[in-house]
């Protein structure tokens, strides 16, 4: 089938939460609070898809670009895109500084805690969006629940974790960090029911909505992976849930009703 249901596994994490969607099972299947779900694809893919859930804020951290990440022996950087789907009322995401710092301000406040307040946080609403290159310092605030788009590696280094007992990576992280203001990027609306959230350069993310009929060109060199926001989009005439991601491998067709969501997401640096 050229469209497949993505298998998942749950990570447990200090910061996470155990109210999280029954489809996911229940808090008494973990020992501890469920933080992310994982979706996996057999191959060695470009993306990685995950769903998040906070109870507090992640550390303060930056990942690597992929030419920082490859002189140290991994396959590539990671760049990383959030899609909020739920937040609680005053729930922000931290994303870059007010002015730049240089790489001897950024050490000194991951040292003495000053780095939280030197943050901006922006404030946040379901149908948010960001794009987090690498070398952006950031960190994901509480009460939020949000789709996390990236490249396909687990390498973060922390710079601040607000006195939990977990190892930083300064020297690392300071190297990596590019301590500037985040800029949001504009979103491009190419027809009425299509909008480019994020256009490279390491994926694309396009968001689906209202009634429309869309052909994803998908190949196995360039799948797509497709994350329903509602309950009435269907793909090759199946039905596809919230809450889970499909990968499409091979050329399908995607119909959305006039109240229906969909994101999708590809690799590479313009949308097709």
């Amino acid at each position: 089938m050229p469209v497949q249901q993505l298998a998942w596994r749950a990570i447990e994490k200090v910061w996470g939460r155990r109210d999280f969607p029954a489809s996911y099972g229940t808090a008494s299947d973990f020992a501890d609070p469920v933080g992310e779900i994982w979706f996996e694809d057999a191959g060695a893919s470009e993306l990685l898809i995950k769903r998040l859930f906070t109870s507090e804020r992640l550390s303060i951290q930056v990942h690597p670009s992929d030419e920082q990440a490859r002189a140290s022996g991994h396959a590539r950087g990671k760049d990383e895109a959030w899609f909020v789907l739920t937040a609680e009322p005053g729930a922000t995401i931290g994303a870059g500084f007010a002015a730049a710092l240089t790489a001897d301000e950024l050490r000194a406040a991951a040292l003495d805690g000053s780095i939280e307040t030197l943050l901006t946080w922006h404030e946040v609403k379901p149908g948010d969006f960001f794009y987090v290159p690498a070398g952006t310092v950031h960190a994901i605030g509480a009460g939020l629940s949000l789709l996390e788009i990236q490249q396909n590696i687990d390498l973060t280094y922390r710079l601040f974790d607000y006195g939990r007992p977990r190892a930083l990576q300064l020297a690392e992280g300071i190297a990596a960090s590019v301590a500037q203001p985040y800029v949001h990027r504009p979103i491009a609306r190419i027809g009425a029911s299509r909008e480019v959230l994020a256009a490279g350069p390491k994926f694309v993310v396009e968001r689906l909505s209202g009634s429309t009929q869309h052909d994803l060109p998908a190949s196995p060199a360039a799948p797509v992976w497709l994350m329903p926001i509602s309950p009435g989009c269907t793909v090759d005439g199946m039905g596809i849930a919230p809450g889970m991601v499909w990968l499409a491998d091979g050329p399908a067709q995607v119909r959305l009703g006039a109240d229906d969501c969909l994101l999708i997401a590809y690799a590479g640096e313009k949308a097709y």
